[in-house]
Formats: structure tokens, C-alpha cells, sequence
């Protein structure tokens, strides 16, 4: 099997602790997904993305089937597999949803197989990712301590690594970054570590908010210099940022902050999907003030001429950079009015 990613359990020490611990042991069912060889690396990220704790490629001989391929993906026993793999194909522009085939497991510990196969990582010369079970190589280097959890986000995939070295060439002191789609929240984590002034990420999902926070924890990083928040929204665009606290004010304070906070960012991120590059892009271009540096991933090489043709009316200077056939596109805001001008007439 070629292994295209994975994302690990951990206990969580919130209110939904129960939960997660008995999720390490829980049942999983494997599943089989059958797909267009083209759409493969997509779909896999995607449905990590969705909900899945696994994912991987199977080796299939080339001359009984040219075209497609199987991903075998791990899901936990409460997971709803079919809308996982329903929304991760619909997240790619995929026009139909792929046949599945599912055989069930016994509990398996999943913490014992994030942890044989997480290991440090070097993005480039003094800047690390370490898992919080391992001992950094280089204490004198930027070491990003990090538990995945249930987000993505390791370090290992070609994306986030393609924006960790567009972050490490662009920071110089004083920044002041937003991750869109934070999940574990290693982008926001570095940047403060390279001494950017704050970071603030946002992300859909409950259980990506949790796992930022515990590597916020983890890496000692103060309140005051890293915050993320959950998103509530329709059909992906997001209508309202909350807080995780119980308390009401919080969450309605924390809305407000983010509304005001539009166009004052100097470096924006997303490292997400094809489809919601495409869909939120105004959304994610409006927290960039003119002449901030937006940094766009999660896509294959073979999509960026999709999101050049879009961000063009929003970015100048775009330059594009790649790892194993994946693809980061960054660029600078426009002004406003150039902006306007490049909008289609309608």
C-alpha cells in the first residue's frame, strides 16, 4: 500500500473526553473506495479531511484496470461513512460518489500506530516538527511540538510543508498571521515560533479547534499570541466565529472580533481544499489587508491554473512553488479599487 496520510486519536481534556478516549479503543471499520487513478491523492486528503482516520493507496497491477484504484480508509465505528465519503468526493469536484466495499475490525490502539509512524521531521535547516512523544534532534532549533489528534496537520504532506517554507521566507518579526482551515494548528504554532506577532485560525470542525488548543498548550504559547476559533456556516461559507468557551459573551465577542479584524492581516493562509479555494475565495482574500502576502494550498499542480484564473483579480506577484505534485500559490493583495477593476462585468 502507498500510505497518503493519517490522523492519530488522542484523549482530550475537555468535556468531550469521554468520547475521545473511548474512541483509541473503539471498533473501526475498514473501508475500500474505488476511484478514477487521477483523483486519488485528492479524494485521500479529502477524506481525511471528512472524517476519515486513514487513508491509503493500494498497489493494483496496471494491466488488469488502466484507469482506476482503491483507497482503503479507517473509520472509526460512529463515523458516517457514506456522507464522509460523499462530501470528501463533493470537496473535489468529483460528479459522482465512488463504490465502497466496508469489512469491520476489532478495537484497535490507535495511538500506538500515529506513534510508530510519526516521527521528527526537518522542513528545512533549524525548523522542526516533533511529536510530543519524541525528543527534539536539535534544541537549538525552531521545534514545533506536536499531538495531531484528530486534525490534519502532521507536517509530513507536501502542503504543509510547502507553506511552513513559504512562512519561513516571509517572516521577519512583527507579522500578523490568520490561518484559514487551521486544523492542528502547526502553521499559526511556527509562525509565532519565528516570531511573528500573533496568529489567529479559524476551522469547521470541533475536534481541529481542540487539538490547535493542545499544541498551543504544548508549545507554551501565550493567549495573548495565538488564538483560533470554531466557524459556523452554510454550505461552507462561514457565517459566524465562535469561541469554545460556555460562556455567551466570549462567544459573541469572539464574532466580533473576527469581523473587525478584516483586511489587518499581513500573511493569510489556507491550506484546504480545490473546492473551497474556490468557493470562499473572496472570503479568504477579505482578512488580507492590501499588499498582505495570501498563501493558497491543499491543491494539486495540475489545479493551479484554476486558482491562478480566480485570485488573479485579487493578487499581484503570484509565484507558485511544488513538492511531489503538489502545488502552493501565494501572492500579494491588490488595493481595493484594483481590485474592483478586475472584477467581470456583470
Amino acid at each position: 500500500m502507498k500510505r497518503r496520510g493519517a490522523r492519530g486519536f488522542r484523549a482530550l481534556e475537555t468535556e468531550a473526553e469521554g468520547t475521545a478516549s473511548s474512541a483509541l479503543f473503539s471498533p473501526y471499520s475498514s473501508v475500500r473506495i474505488r476511484c478514477e487513478k487521477h483523483a486519488a491523492d485528492t479524494l485521500s486528503e479529502a477524506l481525511l479531511c471528512f472524517g476519515a482516520s486513514s487513508a491509503s493507496m493500494d498497489e493494483v497491477d496496471n494491466s488488469v484496470d488502466l484507469d482506476n484504484t482503491w483507497i482503503t480508509s479507517i473509520f472509526t465505528d460512529d463515523q458516517d461513512v457514506n456522507a464522509c465519503i460523499s462530501h470528501a468526493a463533493d470537496s473535489i469536484g468529483l460528479s459522482y460518489t465512488p463504490k465502497y466495499e466496508i469489512s469491520t475490525g476489532k478495537p484497535c490502539d490507535w495511538v500506538a500506530n500515529v506513534q510508530e509512524t510519526f516521527h521528527p521531521i526537518e522542513v528545512t535547516r533549524g525548523l522542526w516538527i516533533i511529536p510530543k512523544w519524541r525528543t527534539p534532534v536539535d534544541l537549538q532549533a525552531i521545534n514545533i511540538i506536536l499531538d495531531p489528534g484528530l486534525a490534519f496537520g502532521t507536517g509530513e504532506h507536501p502542503t504543509t510543508k510547502l507553506c511552513l517554507l513559504l512562512l519561513h521566507g516571509l517572516i521577519r518579526g512583527g507579522e500578523r498571521l490568520f490561518d484559514y482551515g487551521t486544523g492542528s494548528g502547526v502553521l499559526g504554532i511556527a509562525a509565532v515560533k519565528m516570531g511573528a506577532a500573533f496568529s489567529v485560525g479559524i476551522d469547521i470542525d470541533l475536534q481541529a479547534i481542540i487539538s490547535a488548543r493542545q499544541n498551543i498548550a504544548l508549545n507554551e504559547i501565550d493567549s495573548n499570541k495565538m488564538s483560533v476559533y470554531l466557524v459556523r456556516g452554510e454550505k461552507g461559507l462561514p457565517t459566524r466565529y465562535e469561541s469554545t468557551s460556555k460562556n455567551p459573551e466570549e462567544r459573541t465577542s469572539a464574532n466580533l472580533e473576527l469581523i473587525d479584524a478584516k483586511q489587518s492581516f499581513d500573511i493569510v493562509i489556507a491550506n484546504i481544499l480545490l473546492n473551497p479555494l474556490l468557493d470562499l475565495a473572496e472570503e479568504i482574500v477579505s482578512f488580507a489587508r492590501p499588499g498582505a502576502v495570501i498563501g493558497l494550498s491543499g491543491i494539486l499542480s495540475e489545479q493551479v491554473k484554476q486558482i491562478k484564473e480566480l485570485y488573479s483579480m485579487y493578487l499581484d506577484n503570484i509565484s507558485i512553488s511544488e513538492i511531489d505534485g503538489w502545488a502552493c500559490l501565494h501572492g500579494t493583495r491588490k488595493r481595493i479599487d484594483d481590485e474592483t477593476m478586475s472584477q467581470p462585468k456583470r
